[in-house]
């Protein structure tokens, strides 16, 4: 039509078929762990960000809280040695590099406990916070194969005792069973002794279980 004459002609997309290509963020497999890497920390640190405004709010119950943010903060811990690098020195470098406003998570990583610990260690928040970690740290090393005695036993015991000094659980608790049963196994050896591939598998089964028994405790 003679009044879109001056326009520019829509440009022509159907000879051009690199347009429709799927653009990669990585060029090769280091690369893509690289950006899986940065991508697990933003989630971990969103997740933690909306986990203590939940609590604010009173959404989330306080034992429940305390065992998610004591998990969220060793899983931060983790996903962050992934990426720490001179790019990122700090996790304050990665939210100003990536625009991530979470205050209240900067808050607990600084602190490095949830908001419900307090400086006493017979405090049960405390005793939630540590069994969870402890859980989380000893099947970690059984999945990174390691399986010397003198690797694992130091965090199963204090596992055990710590489980012992938290009075709200019960007398018949079925996770202290299948964690004592493993630090037994454990005393039986020396220091160097490994265990073989059928014990770690049946070991992590055994912790796994465990902690999900101690997940439904504090939701009964």
């Amino acid at each position: 039509m003679a009044m879109f004459a001056g326009l520019p002609s829509q440009p022509q997309t159907g000879n051009r078929p690199e347009l429709y290509e799927e653009v990669k963020l990585h060029r090769n497999a280091r690369e893509r762990e690289k950006y899986d890497n940065l991508a697990e920390l933003f989630a971990v640190i969103n997740t933690l960000q909306n986990l203590e405004k939940m609590y604010i709010k009173d959404a989330v119950p306080s034992k429940e809280y305390t065992a998610a943010c004591s998990r969220l903060l060793v899983q931060y811990k983790a996903a962050f040695k992934q990426v720490e690098s001179s790019e990122y020195p700090n996790v304050e470098e990665f939210c100003r590099k990536f625009r991530l406003d979470t205050p209240a998570a900067m808050e607990r990583i600084k602190e490095d406990r949830p908001i419900t610990i307090k400086d006493d260690k017979g405090n049960t928040s405390k005793c939630i916070a540590d069994i969870v970690s402890l859980f989380i740290t000893i099947m970690d090393k059984l999945r990174l194969d390691i399986k010397a005695n003198d690797e694992l036993q130091p965090d199963l015991k204090e596992l055990m005792e710590t489980m012992s000094r938290m009075s709200s659980l019960p007398a018949d608790f079925e996770a202290k069973p299948k964690v004592n049963k493993w630090l037994q196994t454990l005393g039986s050896m020396t220091a160097s002794d490994e265990l073989d591939e059928d014990q770690v598998r049946q070991m992590l089964f055994d912790l796994e279980s465990a902690y999900n028994d101690f997940s439904r405790a504090l939701h009964s």
